[in-house]
């Protein structure tokens, strides 16, 4: 059972995706979970304390997947895997990614914390493309920075595709993340090799 910290962060998470950080209060919160603001204001006493709780928990899981990327198989499968799992989970904290320019100016800690983060997607990315072409899979860049870009246009997708649903009215999110990691995924399709390429289609079978 979850003790009142967890379910007052639960609830927060709801109202903040059904409604945008910026209009939902700490009164709301407790209105919802029939507690009075003194009570919720024991356990967090601003509203910035729950966006930081639930922004830190959130990228718990990238920030692991990330740290052991240099341990991982990285198949085409474990590619194509990793994109949707990490789509589910923007999904579960829409709010955050959908307001991300203030959400970011609304706390300096997370704003730190997130263009490190970037920086740190960049390397795990081109570690990704060292690996792939070491593997046969992908080939040499045509130019330096060839690879540098498409790093840079995979992680804005990433960070930008519920805001692009949202703005074209795909009211079902759910059902659009496999179609939207189809997208993502399909970006390395051009940059592989034959080999590559045959993998490839073995994983995203259903694209050909």
């Amino acid at each position: 059972m979850k003790n009142t910290k967890e379910k007052i962060q639960d609830t927060a998470q709801l109202l903040f995706n059904q409604h945008g950080y910026f209009n939902v209060t700490i009164r709301m919160i407790a209105q919802e979970l029939n507690m009075s603001s003194g009570n919720l204001n024991y356990h967090f006493k601003t509203r910035k304390e729950l966006l930081k709780k639930l922004y830190f928990d959130m990228v718990a899981v990238f920030d692991e997947r990330v740290d052991n990327i240099h341990e991982q198989k990285l198949s085409l499968q474990f590619v194509s895997d990793s994109m949707e799992t990490s789509m589910e989970r923007m999904v579960a904290y829409k709010f955050f990614w959908t307001d991300l320019d203030g959400l970011l100016r609304e706390d300096e800690e997370i704003k730190m914390h997130f263009h490190k983060a970037y920086q740190r997607r960049l390397a795990g990315s081109k570690f990704l493309f060292q690996t792939l072409i070491t593997e046969k899979k992908m080939r040499l860049p045509l130019f330096e920075k060839e690879y540098d870009f498409l790093a840079k246009r995979m992680i804005n997708f990433s960070d930008a595709w519920l805001n692009t649903l949202a703005l074209y009215h795909k009211k079902n999110i759910t059902k659009s993340v496999s179609n939207q990691r189809d997208i993502l995924f399909g970006m390395l399709f051009p940059y592989l090799t034959k080999k590559g390429q045959r993998e490839f289609q073995k994983v995203a079978a259903h694209l050909f």
